[in-house]
């Protein structure tokens, strides 16, 4: 009898898909230990949520741009490189600044980071940064209020970002969903992007945290050209093709640590 729960499943095959383009019934019943039959089912299912594209003997990936892969799954994806990341962003906080944290899997990265810094004010829009860092009595901690995102936990709409026009800081560490050269920074979710723009406006530093994978990747909604950012930080792993055009636009880029299949 398989050991797997349906939605363990599921979620394994989108990373198996994710990473590869492709699946087929036979590896996934090796995997799992299960009948073809419940792996057609697991299949159709995810076939009915716009998740993936049957073909015959498996399913191919067929997500659209508005998709936005699960919070718990994001934050085990290149997890040494977005911890790499979070140390070189904490080596930038100074204490006694005030800084905004967005949103995003790398930011908790640099929340769990946070514990030596003397006299901080963190604003975010993030409950689960926030409960990090509520008992921490060296962190003043503002949050800014709105509608929580149930699956992000994000809080979204006017009073998120009424709240945010009343700040104004010295660093913002940004996250996105795609970074593009033309496009420029983009999320998956309408709602949060507004937000990000607000932040984006009223940070005197703007600095952007993503893991390679994120180059080249366009989603649904655009949050700002790139030359907005002040400064990147990401791992190794960037094409120094990247490196030599973000610095083109007097961009400073941090490159750190492990790359993402470390």
């Amino acid at each position: 009898m398989s050991g797997y729960l349906s939605e363990e499943r599921h979620q394994i095959i989108l990373e198996t898909l994710e990473a590869r383009g492709s699946v087929t019934v036979n590896e996934m019943v090796e995997r799992f230990g299960v009948s073809e039959m419940t792996i057609r089912r697991d299949l159709d299912a995810l076939e009915r949520r716009g998740l993936l594209r049957r073909v015959h003997g498996g399913a191919v990936l067929d997500r659209g741009r508005s998709y936005e892969p699960p919070f718990v799954a994001r934050s085990v994806e290149n997890l040494a490189a977005k911890q790499q990341i979070a140390r070189a962003a904490v080596a930038l906080i100074e204490n006694g600044d005030s800084i905004i944290l967005d949103v995003g899997t790398t930011t908790l990265e640099i929340a769990r980071q946070l514990v030596d810094k003397q006299n901080l004010t963190v604003i975010t829009p993030c409950l689960q940064i926030a409960t990090l860092l509520a008992e921490n009595p060296n962190i003043r901690l503002i949050l800014t209020g709105g509608i929580v995102r149930p699956t992000e936990l994000s809080m979204v709409g006017h009073l998120a970002e009424r709240a945010l026009r009343d700040f104004y800081v010295d660093k913002l560490f940004l996250g996105a969903a795609g970074v593009d050269l033309e496009a420029g920074l983009t999320e998956y979710n309408l709602e949060d992007t507004l937000v990000k723009q607000v932040m984006i406006k009223n940070a005197k530093r703007v600095i952007l945290v993503a893991d390679s994978s994120k180059f080249g990747r366009i989603a649904f909604t655009a949050i700002a050209p790139i030359n907005v950012i002040n400064t990147l930080i990401t791992d190794h792993s960037l094409d120094p093709d990247w490196v030599k055009r973000l610095e083109k636009l007097d961009i400073e880029v941090i490159l750190c640590g492990a790359t993402p299949n470390e």
